[in-house]
């Protein structure tokens, strides 16, 4: 059955905690989810385009035995911060204090089960980062240049390009709200200055042009290395689709030197006598965000992040964040000439829309974070719709009635209903049922039926293997559920109501197989779903941390082959309850009025 205890915080000594370290023989997988920038909540598109799809591959990994840590936090420096802290009338630090707490309790809510969730406003963030910017000034890799700027009059300062919108100028866009750093809608990476109709977002002046000195990172000069580096690593790791065209996209456009300051105060200082004034600009600061959470997390983190033989490095983000991961980040880290554990494998997304338009923080638009808390819906209705509708390959929608179609057809009435029937089956009182008490499944492998059931059911766990390791998510979980439309058929076909009076030894084995059936879903579902496995457990009588391991090691998944062998004869199950609740047409009705405006807007 295998009791496997696993803290995902690390192993507990009293109220020490000690971090994992990378085993030597083991898989040790690192695993990273795109830094939430802090400057407002989360809504659904961000949680499922990093940190939910991020925690699902780490439950996963911890459920087959391997070594894996999770690392993410709040992106707290930069103009986004200034910008939400003249608004709200406090200091940047305040702001970050804000939300880091409150992004925090969202992920909780959401069951995200990180290592370690830190900020990249720390010492460490600072050492590490003019630690690396040393090493590049020391390789040559680094470039000073004069650059036109925008400048407000009104402010009375320089523009960072995330203070700059106008019109996108590429013909093919033309969106008149793209921010100076990146267009929103097609995504492309700009310079301010390329706007057409600029205007200071903080008071909708017309900006000047000034001459700025800045430091520049040579990205053709390290374009051998990082070339290297991407077709091996897009090739072995299994790079999504739209991660590879993204990236290639960059290098066949031809690679520029990349400003990596800017003039702000709230940032990484930048380690330069000539430069004192200036901080590093984002996109250099924040990947090594990863690193410096790492360094909160363990005075160790070197054998983590220099340790490229032992470690694989799988990262989550949506699809505009894929240059800063395959491009940037690995050019700052080979500019150094150190032994890094660069990214092997990325899984990207693309975008999840809103019913008639897209979620968007700045505009208030969608469900967030601490909406879906207060709707009452279960954390693992939530987990399982967004995962069905995990944006891979394209664009996918969130709607209500998408919502309640699968939650009342496929958790309630195919997932719940299965495990409902036989749990409540075998509570019922002898004569009736087995009285709460698992029936011995003797001639279990002679049975027809259920060896048909074990075999199909032995097949799709190794397809569920399959699709998650290689990240393919959303695929996985529709195996998954598979299992449990195969555990209604086989309770309909062998029509156990009537078996139980006329063939007492073959209904035993239908309902040992079928609470086999049980347990294994509650295990390969947990990723998906960790807060319904809890509560299988529950129902089964079995601690909340012994979900059925899939390790090689110990030949767990052949296992699956025999789900009767699961869970033994004469085991005591505890008292079933509907798992899942129904979504009414007024309730759908109720969300959509809900949230049909801005965020801002609603009525608590």
């Amino acid at each position: 059955m295998g009791d496997r205890k696993e803290d995902i915080r690390g192993e507990e000594e009293g109220c020490q905690k000690i971090p994992k370290l990378p085993i030597p023989g083991k898989r040790n997988i690192l695993i990273t989810s795109a830094l939430p920038y802090v400057n407002n909540v989360p809504h659904l598109g961000n949680i499922i385009g990093c940190v939910l799809s991020a925690d699902v591959f780490a439950r996963y990994c911890r459920l087959r035995g391997y070594n894996v840590i999770y690392i993410c936090g709040t992106d707290e420096y930069g103009t986004a911060t200034e910008t939400k802290a003249m608004e709200e009338n406090c200091t940047p630090q305040e702001i970050c204090d804000k939300y880091h707490a409150i992004h925090k309790e969202v992920y909780n809510w959401f069951n995200i089960s990180f290592d370690e969730f830190g900020r990249t406003s720390t010492p460490q963030q600072t050492d590490v980062c003019q630690d690396i910017f040393k090493k590049l000034m020391e390789n040559n890799w680094l470039s000073e240049n004069t650059i036109q700027q925008f400048y407000c009059d009104n402010c009375n300062r320089f523009l960072a390009d995330r203070l700059v919108e106008g019109t996108c100028p590429f013909p093919s866009c033309n969106y008149d709200s793209a921010r100076g750093d990146q267009c929103e809608k097609c995504c492309e990476m700009l310079n301010s200055t390329e706007l057409t109709n600029p205007r200071c977002k903080v008071c909708r002046t017309t900006p000047q042009i000034r001459d700025t000195n800045h430091l520049f990172l040579e990205l053709p000069l390290l374009k051998d290395k990082l070339e290297e580096y991407i077709n091996a690593m897009s090739v072995v790791g299994s790079w999504s689709q739209n991660a590879i065209q993204a990236t290639y996209a960059w290098l066949t456009g031809g690679l520029k030197p990349r400003c990596i300051t800017r003039d702000l105060k709230w940032g990484v200082p930048v380690p330069h006598e000539k430069f004192k004034d200036k901080v590093f600009y984002v996109w250099f600061d924040a990947p090594i965000g990863y690193i410096s959470i790492t360094a909160c997390y363990t005075p160790d983190w070197e054998k983590w992040w220099k340790n490229p033989e032992n470690v694989e490095l799988y990262q989550f983000m949506g699809k505009d964040n894929v240059p800063f991961h395959t491009v940037m980040f690995p050019s700052t880290l080979l500019g150094t000439g150190e032994s890094w554990t660069l990214m092997k494998s990325i899984s990207v997304t693309e975008y999840l829309n809103y019913e008639a338009g897209k979620f968007s923080k700045s505009k208030g638009t969608g469900v967030f974070g601490n909406d879906a808390k207060g709707t009452n819906i279960p954390p693992e209705v939530w987990r399982y719709y967004l995962l069905t509708n995990r944006p891979e390959v394209s664009d996918t929608l969130f709607t209500w009635t998408d919502l309640q179609t699968k939650l009342n057809t496929e958790l309630l009435n195919n997932l719940g209903n299965f495990i409902n029937r036989v749990l409540s089956f075998i509570v019922k009182p002898p004569g009736l049922g087995y009285g709460s008490i698992i029936p011995d499944a003797q001639g279990a492998e002679s049975h027809l039926l259920t060896k048909t059931l074990a075999e199909k059911v032995g097949n799709y766990v190794d397809q569920y293997v399959e699709a998650m390791e290689k990240v393919k998510l959303k695929q996985a979980l529709k195996i998954g559920m598979s299992i449990s439309s195969e555990g209604n058929a086989y309770l309909q076909e062998s029509q156990f109501w009537k078996l139980y009076k006329q063939d007492q030894a073959s209904c035993s084995v239908v309902m040992r197989t079928s609470v086999g059936l049980v347990y294994l879903l509650a295990s390969l579902l947990e990723p998906f779903m960790p807060s319904f496995s809890v509560k299988v457990l529950k129902q089964l009588n079995l601690p909340p941390d012994r979900t059925l391991p899939l390790s090689d090691e110990a030949g767990d998944l052949g296992k699956a082959r025999k789900p009767w062998e699961v869970i033994p004869a004469g085991h005591k199950i505890g008292t079933p309850d509907p798992l899942f609740k129904e979504m009414k047409d007024e309730d759908v009705a109720f969300f959509q009025m809900k949230f049909s405006g801005r965020q801002a807007d609603r009525a608590v």
